[in-house]
């Protein structure tokens, strides 16, 4: 059985010795996650779209570091999947596969956590969160993420620049095999420092989706960058394109 997909690739140090971001030939990645992941109505958002509780994941496979001519960092160096679990290995499996999952590059976050609440109750990343449709459907969303406190593995203070949230329709399995993208997946609203509050080592934004009325999910991305989609990579430090991503929180509406 599948439950997902690496979201970002391993060998993401490539252009500092001069080659490709993630080892790719024959096309880029995009911030340093695939373009399955990365671009928003794309294969992912299809996967979601068509209902399908798939999840992504951030590797740090290395074979040779880039200090000795190779395109790596060390494991956990750069790339990071942290998994909603308990010190146990059964539980950390049991959040593998079902998606309590967030993934970030460059120690740009190092907690998040997203969580969607209507007519008293409510649902975070991988669950689903079951809205009546009496009434008005607003869903409140709460975004609450930890900024790295101290340095990265390249002596950085790296800073949260922006955080989207994306927003797309669930519509069941397509009837082309082939199809790809999820056209109704779009950025609903972007945030900056000044959106945002500090709530101890925290920092919180909350957003009201209005009167949700089909079946949705939520995903949340945020970067250091300003690039309102990340743009494909070239030789720029990996450093200085740092991106992290939720998974997705369900909305059903019965």
């Amino acid at each position: 059985m599948y439950v997902g997909f690496e979201g970002a690739p391993g060998h993401q140090a490539g252009p500092l010795n001069g080659g490709a971001r993630g080892g790719y030939g024959n096309h880029p990645t995009y911030g340093g996650f695939d373009q399955m992941t990365a671009r928003v109505g794309g294969l992912w958002d299809s996967l979601l779209g068509e209902g399908r509780h798939w999840w992504i994941t951030a590797t740090s496979d290395s074979h040779v570091h880039w200090t000795r001519g190779g395109s790596d960092f060390w494991p956990g160096e750069y790339s990071k999947t942290y998994v909603a679990a308990r010190q146990d290995y059964g539980d950390i499996m049991d959040a593998l596969r079902n998606g309590r999952i967030f993934v970030t590059t460059g120690d740009l976050v190092t907690a998040l956590d997203v969580t969607a609440s209507s007519q008293g109750r409510s649902a975070t990343v991988s669950e689903t969160l079951v809205v009546t449709s009496r009434g008005r459907n607003d869903v409140e969303v709460e975004i609450r993420f930890r900024p790295l406190d101290g340095k990265n593995g390249n002596g950085d203070h790296p800073e949260v620049r922006r955080v989207d949230l994306i927003v797309g329709q669930v519509t069941g399995v397509s009837s082309n095999l082939d199809a790809d993208t999820n056209p109704t997946t779009k950025v609903v609203a972007r945030f900056g420092p000044n959106d945002w509050r500090r709530q101890g080592q925290d920092r919180v934004i909350r957003y009201t989706l209005r009167d949700v009325g089909h079946d949705s999910y939520l995903r949340v991305r945020g970067t250091s960058t300003d690039e309102m989609e990340p743009q494909a990579d070239g030789k720029e430090s990996p450093w200085e394109d740092l991106w992290f991503y939720s998974n997705p929180v369900f909305i059903r509406v019965r």
